[in-house]
């Protein structure tokens, strides 16, 4: 089923409204769990339950994918709620898109487990995968963070490195100084529920120190960032395309007109987001899957 831009975005504008203070984080991860239960998932696509590095996950397939190739989908949440349950509609169409089956890991959430919690899942999960298919990491608003930072933590100790890392709407300036400076209109994310879940997730270490915006980045896999015209992560998804290209890292910046933060997830209702987890499913495959 597809909809018209405008009243899925008033429906998202209207389904954020408990997502953030004053509303309890156990209400906020039911409501986004009973909202996901309303997505819908392309004829033939294939789920199952598995265990991955020791985490829950969901591999997520299209009819005949190529299991010599994998994606492994590092899912938001502001860093504190959601699943692979809320990302199975993203997942499903990426798995379509790349022609490979993707990983959406269950991570560690904060504030019960702060950093380094969710890089440590994703690294065994990578590992897990690494071992028999070349794996691309994809990573949307807080998993993109977690994305980054995996890379890092890889690069750092001489390990080796995703195919590609694809980035929807990430966090990445961890300081807040970006999504603060931002005046333009989010229907999605809230100035609360970022700050709130930012602070969450680092726990008691310094935000110039995690964020992956104020790393060197020089090294990295190719990156394809994609963020909406209207989100609040907008300038710093910007910036960190300006900081990857100045760091020699091969990729591209792609702005999404008319979408909001993180709409992939609706890509079963939106055509907009539907073509924009085409883009990026494509990308891996030509960027990081094709590869021998």
């Amino acid at each position: 089923m597809r909809l018209p831009l405008g009243l899925v975005r008033a429906v998202v504008r209207a389904g954020s409204r408990p997502l953030g203070r004053p509303v309890p984080l156990a209400v906020q991860r039911r409501w986004l769990e009973a909202q996901s239960l309303l997505g819908r998932v392309p004829a033939g696509t294939s789920v199952l339950r598995a265990d991955l590095g020791g985490r829950a996950a969901e591999r997520v397939s299209a009819p005949d994918p190529d299991r010599s190739r994998a994606v492994l989908l590092l899912h938001g949440g502001a860093f504190t709620t959601c699943s692979p349950r809320t990302h199975r509609v993203f997942a499903a169409h990426l798995a379509a898109a790349s022609g490979a089956p993707v990983w959406v890991l269950d991570t560690r959430r904060a504030p019960e487990h702060p950093h380094p919690a969710a890089v440590d899942d994703a690294d065994a999960a990578l590992a897990a995968l690494e071992a028999t298919a070349r794996t691309a990491v994809v990573g949307d608003s807080a998993g993109g963070a977690v994305a980054l930072l995996l890379a890092l933590r890889r690069r750092d100790a001489g390990r080796p490195l995703p195919a590609a890392l694809g980035l929807v709407s990430p966090v990445c300036d961890l300081t807040l100084e970006l999504s603060r400076s931002w005046t333009g209109d989010d229907p999605l994310l809230r100035p609360s529920w970022v700050e709130d879940g930012v602070r969450a997730y680092l726990g008691g270490a310094a935000a110039e120190d995690v964020s992956p915006l104020h790393a060197g980045l020089a090294g990295l896999p190719p990156v394809l960032v994609q963020v909406s015209e209207h989100e609040r992560l907008r300038p710093e998804g910007e910036r960190l395309a300006d900081r990857l290209r100045e760091a020699g890292v091969p990729g591209d910046l792609q702005l999404l007109p008319g979408l909001w933060h993180d709409a992939h997830v609706q890509a079963d209702l939106v055509p907009e987001a539907a073509e924009a987890v085409a883009v990026l499913g494509r990308w891996v495959r030509a960027q990081a899957l094709a590869q021998p």
